[in-house]
């Protein structure tokens, strides 16, 4: 199974990117693919073992679910691997450009229910919110 990849080039430090990214009083702000969704919980336990989660649901409350993750490495303002629930992987990196822009790579293992272009799209979106949001505060 190859690995889908996701990429943004955020204008703003690692540092704030990272806060941003694993902290989850920032992650409820961008942490959903489309307008009609929110991400109304979020914690972290930023160790190897710790817990990456995530509750995600429709606005009207027709769905949701959480999006739990396994931490199995960490290296701050660098790198996060992770394994979802169900086995697959999720690695996040950060690379910084010149002191005031940041590289975020997210490599993710597909799951079977949904084609992959549709996984690309949605990921990409929640990237795309998450640039959104840290260059916006």
């Amino acid at each position: 199974m190859t690995q889908i990849t996701i990429t943004s080039n955020i204008d703003a430090p690692k540092e704030k990117v990272w806060d941003c990214f694993t902290n989850p009083m920032h992650i409820v702000n961008w942490n959903f693919a489309s307008d009609d969704w929110c991400c109304p919980s979020a914690h972290t336990d930023l160790k190897e073992g710790g817990v990456y989660k995530s509750r995600m649901e429709a606005k009207d409350g027709s769905a949701g679910f959480d999006f739990v993750c396994t931490i199995d490495s960490i290296i701050p303002n660098k790198s996060l691997n992770l394994t979802m629930e169900d086995g697959r992987k999720w690695n996040v990196e950060f690379e910084s450009f010149d002191g005031i822009r940041t590289k975020v790579t997210e490599m993710f293992d597909p799951e079977n229910e949904n084609s992959e272009e549709m996984q690309r799209t949605g990921w990409q979106t929640i990237l795309n919110n998450f640039k959104m949001y840290v260059e916006g505060i």
